[in-house]
């Protein structure tokens, strides 16, 4: 709780944070949005392989053209202005630059971009979290390696919850499961792009007034994303998925205590220490009432009777035995909340989640009949969802990750709702990105075994 003071410090110093923007979406609007109100803090660089397209970003965020009128890094520095440029790696390369935030959404060019920036001795805010939960465990390695932090972003899903489980950890209490919220019904699966604003309850006018992109907004709508968030959590906390993966049950923040508990207790959890989305509509498509659809919980449990009392008598919700409690973050607000992660990995040497094992997986999964000759185009597309698999199960059945599964080539049929596998598609395996992931399943399989057991 001493971030704005740090941050107030740095700025009497003169002395600011440096940040290098890589990729200028929604995500990274909504930051820059809040960067020019945050003190001690320099956007030096945003790079951008369409810089016209990052200078309308930055109109809709509110930036001056004066704001963005560097003509180099070094002019930006001098004059205390933002640069906007199409060379990724001369922004990563400068030397004055502390934090790199990668908001690219594309997984392989993450990849590639964290690795230069562990070289240039750069710390990493990953907001492309696809990337994270395909090789996040072996990109923290490699992060520890050159000295530097690497940190999930604050502001989205999965950093948020990675707070609410250390939180519990760390006032003793057990945690029984946490997640976040998701709007869930099981044909959502099978959702496109054509139908995605439809489902999601915006008109596509309002969807392109507000740059939403509609394969990314799908990505959240056919499970993708949730598969992809609750991935990088259990890579980070320790949390671990179900076999069948996300269940998505309907269930309220006042009923979350009853329902994350396990099934031998009432619930419907397969074991305690799982990661679960909750679904906001109830399977005849009905809302549920204090739905958590944008937000995020933990549910613990009491360790003694004494806790129990204390529960009740500061009017905690807790299920009917009075030992499972909840606590949780009803909106997160994206972007707007990345400055967080920036400054905790600049002005405390701490990241906001950070992988410490592999234990979970993404994998693709078809979303329809698919033909050998078909190309594979990534999540949110008309091809593949993601699904949640334990690392384990994954690595037997050669599951083939959904941050890959993008221009990708299937050479086997693959039936709908089935998961694509290596064997599946056809991929040059001389390629950086590929060879990295497969180093991650072989230098990770015994430790995501052991998560198994």
């Amino acid at each position: 709780m001493n971030l704005h003071r740090l941050l107030l410090k740095r700025a009497e110093e003169k002395r600011p944070v440096r940040v290098g923007v890589i990729g200028c979406g929604k995500f990274a609007a909504m930051y820059l949005a809040q960067a020019p109100t945050t003190p001690g803090l320099h956007v030096v660089g945003i790079a951008d392989m369409a810089p016209d397209k990052a200078h309308a970003n930055l109109d809709r965020a509110g930036w001056s053209r004066e704001r963005r009128a560097a003509r180099s890094l070094g002019d930006a520095l001098d004059t205390g202005t933002t640069c906007v440029l199409d060379d990724v790696k001369a922004l990563v390369a400068h030397p004055a630059i502390d934090v790199i935030v990668e908001s690219t959404g594309h997984p392989p060019s993450a990849v590639r971009h964290a690795l230069l920036a562990f070289a240039a001795k750069k710390h990493v805010v990953m907001v492309t979290v696809e990337a994270d939960a395909f090789v996040g465990p072996l990109l923290a390695r490699r992060a520890a390696e050159a000295g530097v932090i690497y940190s999930l972003a604050y502001g989205d899903q999965p950093a948020l919850i990675c707070e609410l489980v250390d939180w519990a950890r760390a006032s003793g209490f057990g945690v029984s499961a946490a997640g976040r919220g998701h709007k869930w019904l099981p044909h959502y699966a099978q959702s496109t792009p054509e139908t995605v604003w439809d489902h999601y309850g915006l008109t596509a006018e309002q969807a392109r007034i507000g740059g939403m992109n509609p394969q990314m907004f799908n990505s959240f709508l056919d499970g993708t994303k949730p598969a992809i968030e609750t991935t990088a959590v259990a890579n980070a906390t320790g949390l671990t998925p179900a076999p069948d993966g996300l269940d998505f049950p309907p269930c309220g923040t006042d009923d979350l205590p009853q329902v994350m508990r396990p099934r031998d207790e009432g619930g419907t959890l397969h074991h305690k220490g799982q990661v679960e989305c909750v679904s906001s509509l109830e399977r005849d498509g009905s809302p549920v009432p204090r739905d958590i659809r944008w937000g995020v919980w933990v549910v613990m449990e009491a360790p003694n009777d004494y806790v129990t009392r204390c529960f009740k008598e500061y009017g905690m919700v807790t299920d009917a035995s009075g030992r499972y409690g909840v606590m949780y973050k009803r909106w997160h607000l994206i972007g707007l909340e990345l400055g967080i992660s920036i400054a905790s990995v600049a002005l405390r040497g701490e990241a906001t989640g950070c992988p410490t094992g592999f234990r979970a997986d993404a994998v693709a999964t078809a979303k329809r009949d698919l033909k050998p000759g078909e190309t594979l185009d990534g999540e949110g597309g008309y091809t593949v969802y993601a699904r949640l698999m334990p690392a384990a199960a994954s690595l037997r059945l050669g599951g083939f990750p959904i941050g890959l599964a993008h221009g990708v080539k299937l050479v086997r049929p693959v039936a709908v709702g089935k998961p694509v596998t290596w064997a599946d598609v056809q991929v040059d395996a001389t390629d950086d990105v590929i060879r990295f992931r497969r180093a991650m399943e072989q230098g990770f399989a015994p430790q995501a075994a052991r998560a198994a057991e």
